[in-house]
């Protein structure tokens, strides 16, 4: 009497979100399933998302997706299509995870706990029956004749190990939050085996400028105003919102989102275009700034801008222009006026470059997408290996939408990977 034949094992590389996520998928495919991590625990990038809120995903069409991802969107229509939005959430609600949409269609669990997804995905994990190894380093993929068999780890001890396996999935993230443990070393694995990688740089980023006024502005926040990028006379980016000002530079939602539009190689220099009254017109501005000065006309012109401009920024602001102080505002010029209505509308600041990898949301780069089947996330370089999550070059902005990338691609990966390995599995038997 034979016995039961053994399923063929895949091993996953990383146990973060998207490392988490290919370990469910593949498993539930009915392979075997290793999942190394090299910190004492999962999803430590996880607890930090969102602020320790973790923003899972974002409640909108696929469309949305697309136009919301700045690298390589259409390399994740698949993927895209094969778990959406609304599929993530219900994979977390059918996991034990309630969850709820905020303003701007962003969804979190409805504890407000970023704990609280880890738990849910480790119970999954749990169920399925997925062996966990933590503490365990990955130094290598195992590759012979173009196919990937296994990796090489090494211990908390630095002890080493050779694990075989049908297949590899790699789920290493990039470099942003290196104190949870995307350090690179599996961007350097890929290169190693033949792919080509789009060099990493930060995103999701705050940014450095050339002027020094915001030492004398940090701290302000601005609501509801507009933010734009150029290079040159190219406009890269524009959006509508909230920044902040800092101790080296800019910050918040729009400076981090423009930072995900920075070229890699900028010819000329690249600015911020700060609208600080983007619902009105020159004109409607003008008349406005006029209807201020004549209520104040026995006021000094620094002292007249309280209704339109945040106290801390006025007499920063006011440097930036050809316009005595102290000069009554009913001797304001109308061209003097129309200088200021300008810099309302165009208050700009050059950039030097963005902060490093410790402040970045994401990483922009990776595992080049050319070298990567978009229907399976398998290798078109190393036969059975797989990659999911941030080390691919896909990165997108604020939202929900790289944890929906993450979610995404892992899915995919996992499925596929799983199909493959069974399918090989009953060839052979």
């Amino acid at each position: 009497m034979s016995g039961t034949k053994e399923k063929p094992l895949g091993i996953v590389v990383g146990g973060g979100p998207a490392g988490m996520a290919a370990a469910i998928s593949l498993a539930r495919e009915g392979a075997r399933v290793l999942l190394l991590e090299k910190n004492e625990k999962l999803g430590k990038k996880l607890y930090i998302t969102g602020k320790g809120r973790c923003n899972l995903t974002n409640a909108s069409p696929v469309e949305n997706l697309l136009e919301n991802t700045v690298s390589n969107p259409k390399f994740l229509y698949s993927a895209f299509h094969h778990m959406d939005s609304f599929a993530t959430m219900a994979f977390f609600r059918s996991i034990g995870l309630p969850v709820k949409t905020e303003r701007g269609n962003r969804v979190f669990p409805s504890s407000e706990k970023a704990s609280d997804v880890n738990k849910v995905l480790e119970k999954e994990l749990r169920r399925l029956g997925v062996e966990v190894r933590l503490h365990t380093e990955v130094t290598g993929l195992l590759v012979e004749d173009g196919v990937v068999r296994g990796v090489r780890t090494a211990d908390s001890r630095r002890r080493e190990e050779v694990l075989e396996a049908q297949g590899v999935l790699l789920a290493t993230g990039g470099l942003s939050y290196a104190m949870t443990g995307s350090t690179g070393e599996g961007l350097e694995f890929a290169a190693a085996s033949g792919h080509r990688l789009v060099e990493p740089v930060p995103s999701l980023v705050p940014l450095e400028t050339r002027e020094e006024e915001y030492a004398a502005m940090q701290g302000l926040a601005l609501k509801n105003v507009s933010l734009a990028l150029w290079n040159g006379k190219k406009k890269l980016y524009e959006g509508f919102g909230e920044m902040l000002f800092t101790h080296f530079g800019l910050s918040g939602p729009l400076v981090l989102s423009a930072s995900a539009y920075l070229p890699r190689n900028m010819q000329g220099e690249a600015t911020l275009s700060l609208d600080l009254k983007p619902g009105l017109s020159l004109e409607q501005l003008d008349a406005r700034v006029l209807r201020e000065f004549q209520a104040n006309m026995r006021k000094a012109f620094k002292n007249s801008l309280d209704s339109l401009l945040p106290k801390t920024m006025i007499p920063v602001f006011l440097g930036r222009l050809d316009i005595q102080l102290e000069k009554p505002v009913d001797q304001v010029t109308k061209e003097e006026r129309a200088a200021l209505v300008a810099l309302m509308k165009d208050y700009r600041f050059t950039v030097k470059g963005p902060r490093g990898f410790q402040e970045a949301v994401v990483t922009r780069g990776g595992v080049s997408t050319k070298d990567v089947r978009p229907g399976t996330m398998e290798s078109k370089i190393v036969e059975n290996l797989y990659f999911a999550g941030e080390m691919l070059d896909l990165d997108a902005l604020t939202g929900g939408y790289n944890l929906q990338i993450a979610f995404s691609t892992a899915f995919l990966a996992g499925k596929s990977m799983g199909e493959r390995l069974l399918q090989n599995s009953d060839t052979r038997s």
